[in-house]
């Protein structure tokens, strides 16, 4: 079977109620397929509108009445809140794969009276309520997806079109008290999440909800050998000095066993002062190479800026004490230190294979956001690499 893209779009009331994870979780973990770009975006009237008309076609399967409920929940949920002043986010999840329209659908599922609880997405986290006299009194569908390969086509080269103007790093959608001033921090879900098709991503996700703070940019990202070098760069002088006396130390026991002949303090001193560098390089590569799948000394310079193997995703969190309240849920650096309950405690294995990366400063998320480049737009490129440009 060829090939497929399908989306799906986490509405604003799951995105307000943290319900990303969860959603995320269930679609990587039972459909399969590769999640190859996601956007979040901030709908203007025009998209909205164009959008809400392409939903209610004759090519869907699916009932009538429920295709313009939809409609006239994106009318109503998906503008701009006239009232606050401000659009909604909205987050487009794009996956690819065999069969991939079909199997997101499968695990959406469907809106109707005979729902099951539990089963699909919006089992679980949409809502159809009627009143006694038939009529609809609460709709909330939870996730958007399309019905056939045909309509998921139409839809994605309709938000491709808009996705530039309305999507990227959104900014003016989250009203704060008087007096509060907002962080910005990003966090990359680590290549460690990806090996299989887990809901490990998602389930961190979970975890970092626990803040209460809101994501305003999201990207799949390929990080790049070059990016990873200036990236992990404040580390590698680190590495090359702390580790030194712990390799030296090693050194020193391994040649006395084997050699049977003691090394002096000074000379102990003098392969730290060899040995160290050596051994913080190394540790170094290991961190590009786990990041981007190869060390810089295993890719031509001419294949350095190129996209990476592995896969990250890349988030921007927003909200007042965002850079302290992402660490404190993320945990330290080393896993078996990490308190219950963190994340690196419950997904780390170790110091580098430890789950996620979070900023440790505003300065620090300047200079990390510079690089990964959040607000690139991807999303576009890899429908249009697809599909053809029209």
């Amino acid at each position: 079977m060829s090939q497929q893209l399908a989306y799906v779009i986490i509405t604003p009331y799951s995105l307000h109620k943290s319900r990303t994870g969860g959603i995320l979780s269930r679609l990587i973990s039972r459909t399969g397929l590769d999640l190859v770009a996601a956007r979040m975006f901030a709908p203007s009237p025009e998209l909205v509108k164009e959008y809400s008309e392409a939903v209610v076609s004759a090519n869907d399967p699916q009932d009538p009445t429920i295709q313009e409920l939809i409609r006239q929940y994106i009318l109503q949920n998906f503008a701009p809140d006239a009232k606050a002043g401000r659009r909604r986010r909205v987050m487009m999840l794009l996956f690819k794969g065999e069969d991939a329209v079909r199997k997101v659908r499968s695990v959406v599922g469907n809106l109707g009276p005979d729902r099951r609880v539990g089963e699909s997405i919006r089992d679980t986290y949409g809502d159809l309520v009627h009143d006694e006299s038939g009529q609809v009194r609460y709709f909330e569908p939870a996730v958007l997806a399309a019905p056939t390969p045909d309509e998921a086509e139409t839809k994605l080269k309709l938000w491709a079109r808009y996705s530039e103007s309305d999507g990227g790093v959104l900014q003016d959608v989250i009203a704060y008290p008087a007096g509060e001033t907002p962080q910005r921090t990003l966090v990359l879900i680590k290549p460690d999440n990806f090996r299989f098709a887990t809901g490990r991503p998602g389930n961190v996700i979970d975890f970092f909800s626990r803040t209460g703070l809101y994501i305003v940019g999201i990207k799949v990202l390929r990080m790049s050998v070059e990016d990873a070098v200036e990236f992990y760069g404040p580390v590698r002088d680190v590495l090359r000095t702390k580790l030194k006396d712990m390799v030296a130390g090693k050194a020193k026991a391994i040649i006395e066993k084997e050699l049977a002949f003691t090394i002096p303090p000074a000379q102990e001193k003098q392969l730290a002062e060899i040995l160290g560098p050596l051994f913080g390089d190394n540790q170094f590569d290991n961190i590009v190479r786990f990041m981007a799948g190869r060390a810089p000394s295993e890719c031509p310079v001419a294949e350095q800026t190129e996209p990476g193997s592995e896969k990250c995703i890349a988030l921007i969190y927003e909200g007042t004490g965002a850079v302290a309240k992402i660490r404190d849920v993320l945990g330290p650096t080393d896993p078996s230190k990490a308190p219950p309950g963190s994340i690196r405690r419950e997904f780390g294995q170790s110091i580098m294979v430890n789950a996620a990366h979070a900023s440790d400063s505003e300065e620090s998320a300047q200079r990390e956001l510079g690089i990964v480049k959040v607000g690139e737009n991807n999303f576009r490129r890899v429908i249009e690499e697809f599909y053809g440009r029209e």
